[in-house]
């Protein structure tokens, strides 16, 4: 008995209709409040057509290219650190020694906790006053204003994404490691190579759409870090930490202004699909198959 062609996508209809409300719904609201300015209390009625009016704005506000600058910057240094950090100790833990599963367990910890509490375990240890860090740097020497400088800030703001979230990469790249084929690595130790070329070589390059894709998903939740970043500077000092996640979530709900708000959802939106277009081709492995 032959199945009819169409009744496998059938099945998937449900699973992609939801999906597709809970995308195409909140993304053709923004798109209609973009349009608008409007904000708690009013009534809907009560809105004021403006236009193309708060786009204008996005386009000519410094504040939001500032907020756009500050996130690559936050970005460049967190994702890049994530995957060094990750991807070595994934190498180095990827055999079974003494202790490594110890290791895995205490290092994915911190992967557990709420960004709020880890916003707030890292404000109390950053505190100039009573913060445990410079307590113990004022027995060495000076304590060091952490978060009320914007240099420094920027700095204890990737240093607390970084705790928090390389064991995802690990976790990722760990899982890839022990999926490579046996005999590839076995043919490659009996052709002589070390274990420098077997990194750089074999499993790297035998893991590149792995790779590609964690890296996809530290980039897409760079550009969604908002409450370890609120609680710990709350985009100080000054504006020196205040990425457009924080830009937008202060438009809404400080300013009120939610139109405008829309707009900046929709800067925000428009970012993370160029990122993530880019590299899903180049982790495609489809192109790959198709070149044999």
């Amino acid at each position: 008995m032959r199945t009819n062609r169409f009744v496998p996508y059938l099945f998937l209809l449900p699973a992609v209709a939801i999906l597709a409300l809970g995308l195409l719904v909140p993304l053709y609201n923004a798109v209609m409040l973009s349009f608008y300015d409007w904000s708690f209390g009013q009534a809907w009625s009560a809105r004021r057509f403006l236009g193309f009016d708060n786009f204008v704005r996005l386009v000519t506000d410094p504040g939001v290219w500032a907020s756009v600058r500050t996130t690559f910057v936050f970005g460049f240094w967190v994702v890049t650190l994530e995957m060094l950090i990750g991807v070595g100790l994934a190498l180095l833990l990827e055999k079974a020694v003494r202790g490594a599963s110890f290791i895995r367990t205490v290092f994915v910890m911190p992967l557990m906790i709420a960004p709020v509490v880890v916003g707030l375990i890292w404000r109390y240890m950053l505190d100039a006053r009573s913060g445990v860090v410079n307590y113990y740097l004022g027995q060495i020497g000076e304590a060091i204003p952490w978060l009320a400088d914007p240099t420094l800030a920027m700095v204890s703001i990737v240093v607390s994404d970084v705790w928090q979230w390389t064991p995802f990469v690990f976790m990722i790249v760990l899982a890839g490691l022990q999926g490579l084929p046996g005999d590839v690595i076995e043919a490659s130790y009996i052709d002589g190579a070390n274990w420098w070329r077997m990194i750089w070589h074999i499993k790297l390059p035998m893991m590149r759409n792995i790779l590609l894709i964690a890296l996809l998903m530290r980039v897409i939740d760079v550009f969604r870090a908002l409450e370890v970043i609120f609680i710990m500077t709350g985009g100080g000092p000054g504006r020196s930490t205040r990425v457009l996640s924080l830009h937008l979530f202060q438009t809404a709900y400080t300013s009120l202004d939610l139109g405008y708000a829309a707009t900046i959802a929709l800067l925000l939106s428009v970012i993370l699909i160029v990122f993530s277009v880019v590299l899903l081709v180049l982790s495609n492995p489809l192109k790959e198959k198709a070149d044999f």
